[in-house]
C-alpha cells in the first residue's frame, strides 16, 4: 500500500494521558476503578461536544477523533460505527523515548480497534543523542511496516523539542527557537526517518508561522514519489490567536490537508464542568463551538489561497 492520505482531515485529539490525568484530575498512578471512570467519562464530554459539532454542519466525511484506548475505547467504537475517521495512539504516554503502549502486542491492539488510523507521537530531534533516536528508528521502523504490510494507515505526531545547545544558540528565547532553527530540524527529522523506512500517511506538524517553512515541510514529507502524504497541523495547546494563525498559515498550502488541536478546544470547557462552573451540555457546547471555528477558519484560509501543487520531489 501505497502511503498517503490527502482527503480533508479535521481531527479532535483528546488521547492525552499522563498530562490529562494529573493536571485535570489530579490523579497518580495506578487510578482506582473510580477514578478510571471519572477520566473515562470526561472524554465522553468532549466526544459529546464533536458529535454536536458534527449536528451543526461539520461535514462527517472531513471529521475525526483521536483518543486513547485505555479510557476511548467505547467512544473509538462508536465513532467507527458512526462512519467518523478515528485514529488510536499506540505510544506509552508521559515517556521521552519512544515506546509501545501494549509492548509487541500493539498489532493486536490495533487490529481490536480498527481505526483508521494508527497514530504516534514521538520526540525526535535530529541533534540529539544518536542511540536514542537509532532505538526509536528502529521501533518505529517496526510499526511501519506492521500497519504496511496489515493494510493500516499510520499518523505520526512529530515534536522537534529544543535541546539545551540549540535554545543557548536562541538565546534561551523558545519562540526564536520555534521560527529560526525548528523548521529546518523538522524536515531533516523527517527524512532521516523516511530513509529508516518509516512511512506514514499523515504527518501531524507542530505550528509553522511562515507560509514558506509549510511549504518547505510539505515538500519534504512528500519527496521521492511519496505524493499523497498529507500534513495536519496541531495546536500545542496554545492560545486560541496562535492557533488561528497557525491554522490560516497551514490551510493557504496544498498538502496540509487539515489539523488537529486539542487542549484549546477542551481542556476550560472540561476544567469548567468538573468545578461545577458549567453544566455537562454548556460544555460539550463550548467544545463544538470552538471545533466548527477552526474547521471554519481553516476552510475559508484555504479557500482564499492560491492552490499551486506541492508534491514534493
Amino acid at each position: 500500500m501505497n502511503p498517503g492520505y490527502d482527503k480533508p482531515l479535521y481531527l479532535l485529539p483528546f488521547d492525552h494521558r499522563h498530562s490529562y490525568v494529573s493536571g485535570m484530575f489530579g490523579f497518580q498512578p495506578p487510578l482506582s476503578a473510580r477514578q478510571h471512570t471519572e477520566v473515562a467519562d470526561s472524554k465522553r464530554l468532549i466526544y459529546d461536544g464533536f458529535r454536536e459539532a458534527l449536528s451543526e454542519g461539520v461535514s462527517i466525511d472531513r471529521a475525526g477523533i483521536l483518543v486513547d484506548e485505555e479510557f476511548g475505547a467505547p467512544v473509538l467504537a462508536d465513532a467507527r460505527a458512526s462512519g467518523c475517521v478515528t485514529a488510536v495512539s499506540v505510544e506509552k504516554s508521559g515517556s521521552d523515548e519512544f515506546f509501545f503502549e501494549y509492548g509487541n502486542a500493539f498489532m493486536e491492539h490495533i487490529a481490536a480497534i480498527a481505526p483508521t488510523f494508527a497514530k504516534v507521537l514521538v520526540r525526535y530531534n535530529p541533534e540529539d543523542d544518536e542511540q536514542l533516536n537509532r532505538r526509536q528508528a528502529d521501533r518505529l521502523r517496526s510499526l511501519s511496516v506492521a500497519c504496511r504490510d496489515a493494510g493500516q494507515r499510520l499518523m505520526f505526531e512529530l515534536l522537534v523539542p529544543a535541546n539545551a545547545a540549540q535554545l543557548q544558540r536562541c538565546g534561551g528565547d523558545r519562540d526564536a527557537y520555534d521560527r529560526e532553527l525548528r523548521p529546518a530540524l523538522m524536515c531533516r527529522a523527517i527524512r532521516a526517518l523516511q530513509d529508516e523506512d518509516v512511512e506514514p500517511d499523515v504527518w501531524k506538524i507542530e505550528g509553522l508561522d511562515s507560509r514558506a517553512d509549510c511549504e518547505e515541510l510539505v515538500g519534504t514529507a512528500r519527496r521521492g514519489g511519496r505524493r499523497g502524504v498529507g500534513c495536519i497541523v496541531l495546536g500545542r495547546g496554545a492560545d486560541e490567536q496562535r492557533v488561528m494563525a497557525w491554522l490560516r498559515t497551514a490551510a493557504a498550502v496544498p498538502g496540509f490537508i487539515g489539523f488537529a488541536v486539542g487542549r484549546t478546544t477542551f481542556w476550560d470547557a472540561v476544567a469548567d464542568e468538573r468545578k461545577g462552573r458549567a453544566t455537562r451540555a454548556e460544555a460539550a457546547g463550548r467544545i463544538a463551538q470552538r471545533y466548527i471555528e477552526w474547521v471554519r477558519i481553516f476552510e475559508q484560509a484555504a479557500a482564499a489561497a492560491p492552490q499551486v501543487a506541492a508534491n514534493g520531489s
